[in-house]
């Protein structure tokens, strides 16, 4: 089965973002845990959420991705700000042990000013303090585009920290075509060198999501700007190189293309549809 879906808004409920998913045709989708510029979340319905399953079971849909807020940094020099990251974490994932299997997605951070292993150290230590090994969620560590002290540029920055981990099978990894691109990593001429480098050095059995995004700037630009797909840098022949390979095409695809509406969504996802390989 082809996972294909995009980024929708939960403000009127898991249950109505599940709709809006089936009526532009998709079978997945992502959503934020809470305001992505800040840190509110919505008070838990467990009527929705029951709801919600009920509706995702008869209609087939495969888990959705919940991605945690963009301000979430718990690597910054300032404790408070790690603090707050750390709660929001700690919440989230307590929230989230409602579903059997949730994947939850989030940016490893900023290390401002303190050193790239400075950074990576305290990722490690926030996570191991919040992490349990009867937990159900699975934590994905995006990759970035690297732009300022951004953490994750490379595939050995997100390798150091799974290593400082406990219960390493409680993470994987999330890749955005967008900033991989950006950082450097050639997908739309080499793209089985940089999957063999991706398994060299994390393992592609840790690769559970693909953010599916064209880039609105150039390869090695180092910036995160999305562009629509096939509208872009990267160009719909790579993308469809992305959904039809082999070591690629059984993960679910999420897009983050820049639209005002539905509709844009519901033409990518029936491109993607008809230009995908059963």
């Amino acid at each position: 089965m082809f996972k294909i879906g995009c980024h929708l808004s939960i403000s009127k409920g898991l249950t109505a973002a599940a709709k809006d998913i089936v009526k532009i045709k998709g079978n997945t989708f992502q959503y934020f845990s809470r305001n992505p510029q800040g840190f509110k979340a919505r008070e838990w319905n467990q009527k929705d959420f029951d709801d919600f399953l009920s509706f995702s079971k008869e209609h087939n849909l495969y888990r959705p991705l919940v991605h945690a807020p963009y301000t979430l940094n718990c690597c910054s020099s300032k404790p408070e700000v790690r603090e707050l990251a750390e709660k929001i974490l700690k919440d989230d994932i307590e929230r989230l042990e409602n579903f059997d299997d949730a994947l939850y997605n989030f940016h490893p951070g900023a290390h401002t000013g303190q050193g790239v292993e400075k950074g990576i150290e305290l990722i490690a230590q926030t996570l191991n303090r919040i992490v349990n090994p009867n937990q159900k969620t699975t934590i994905l560590l995006e990759l970035m585009s690297g732009k300022g002290s951004d953490l994750g540029r490379t595939f050995e920055e997100i390798k150091k920290i799974l290593d400082l981990l406990d219960y390493k099978e409680k993470y994987g990894v999330c890749l955005d075509t967008c900033h991989v691109f950006s950082a450097g990593y050639d997908i739309v001429n080499d793209l089985d060198g940089v999957l063999d480098e991706f398994d060299r050095i994390i393992g592609l059995d840790k690769l559970m999501a693909i953010h599916l995004n064209d880039s609105l700037m150039p390869f090695k630009s180092f910036k995160d700007r999305h562009a629509a797909l096939g509208e872009g840098q990267i160009g719909l022949d790579a993308i469809v190189r992305i959904i039809n390979h082999p070591k690629l095409r059984h993960l679910p695809f999420y897009l983050e293309t820049p639209h005002d509406s539905l509709d844009g969504y519901e033409k990518e996802i029936e491109m993607l549809k008809s230009l995908y390989q059963d």
